[in-house]
């Protein structure tokens, strides 16, 4: 098959590790203080379900929770003072049945605190059917962005810089609320008066790293277009988008969003690598997509979320050398994989690792 797609590689041939410590939490708060729009689906304890037999990510350990019947939402602000900074509200991955809570959730926040980002790390419900079977999420994740533009002030935020980042089906939440950040169902349920509705729920930008159910099948084969219920919209923001060719999540799920972003005019830039597989999280080990952090925090530079320039302290890789970043991922078509997010364990109690 004729490719034309160039592939992103990284400059550095070895791995740095995730030194930078996580900043003390700004702030601990509640999505919903009274009670969620849904009745809980369990009454079963929050638990770090991880065993031995998973893998690591960034090679090391990774919480990994459910059941998560209390969203909450976690606030880490950079060490550097600023007058505001922007933010990014954090979705890990899981298969919207648990939450991969170190290895895409803190370790999201180190990175972005140390290129002068709060981090916004949001716990959201799971487990849960995924948009628009269940809406669970979706009025998680505007909550979330609601409640973190009214306390933009107290946590000295910019509110027209406040971005998402999701893994996976972290992902495919933060596409949902890129194009639905507008939708009412919350205020049909018992939650609605938690609700500020003046407020945005709309993101300002979006990171979207390998994400999982994007991509659906149509006359022209398996994986071919994008699921009509994510379809961009005038509410949806400039996108990064990353992931493996051997994703057995699918690549595809990148490939198509890319494509009908662009069909929309929404500005995107595209990433892909030729390995790295799923779940790999911010910098995996000995891998080429080990520095993808760099190519995100030039893309976050272009479009002025952070300062550019010479003699910025921020440099995207953890207090490491800046890399050469390769050019942006033209789209090609790739044969679909089978695989799938992975599914939850038999749980195993652990301490609380909400706070590292």
């Amino acid at each position: 098959m004729m490719r034309h797609a160039r592939t992103a590689l990284a400059a550095a041939i070895f791995a740095l590790p995730l030194a930078l410590p996580l900043a003390a939490q700004k702030a601990t708060l509640p999505l919903w203080p009274h009670h969620p729009p849904e009745p809980p689906s369990t009454t079963e304890p929050e638990k770090d379900v991880t065993t031995p037999q998973m893998p690591l990510i960034s090679g090391h350990r990774s919480a990994r929770l459910t059941p998560v019947m209390q969203p909450m939402l976690y606030v880490y602000e950079p060490s550097k003072a600023l007058a505001t900074h922007p933010a990014v509200l954090v979705f890990p991955g899981g298969g919207y049945s648990r939450l991969a809570w170190d290895g895409e959730g803190l370790d999201s926040c180190k990175w972005l605190n140390s290129v002068g980002v709060t981090c916004v790390l949001v716990k959201y419900r799971v487990p849960e059917e995924r948009y628009p079977t269940s809406y669970a999420d979706l009025e998680d994740a505007q909550q979330a962005m609601r409640l973190t533009r009214a306390h933009a002030e107290e946590w000295n935020l910019n509110p027209k810089l406040i971005g998402i980042l999701g893994f996976s089906a972290g992902a495919h939440l933060a596409v949902a609320l890129s194009s639905h950040a507008d939708d009412t169902h919350v205020m049909s349920t018992p939650a609605a008066d938690d609700v500020n509705s003046a407020i945005s729920a709309k993101a300002d930008f979006a990171m979207v790293i390998y994400p999982a159910y994007t991509a659906a099948d149509s006359d022209a084969g398996k994986l071919t277009v994008l699921d009509p219920n994510l379809a961009p919209t005038k509410l949806t923001p400039t996108t990064f988008l990353l992931q493996a060719e051997n994703d057995p999540v699918h690549v595809e799920n990148a490939v198509v969003y890319f494509l009908a972003l662009k069909k929309a005019h929404i500005p995107a830039e595209m990433h892909l690598y030729p390995t790295g597989g799923h779940g790999f999280g911010l910098h995996p080990i000995n891998s080429p997509e080990s520095h993808w952090t760099d190519l995100a925090t030039t893309w976050l530079r272009s479009i002025g979320v952070i300062p550019s320039g010479k003699g910025d302290e921020t440099d995207g890789n953890f207090g490491g050398t800046p890399q050469t970043t390769p050019c942006a991922v033209h789209p090609t078509s790739i044969p679909a994989r089978a695989g799938r997010p992975d599914t939850p364990n038999p749980p195993q109690q652990t301490n609380d690792p909400n706070c590292p």
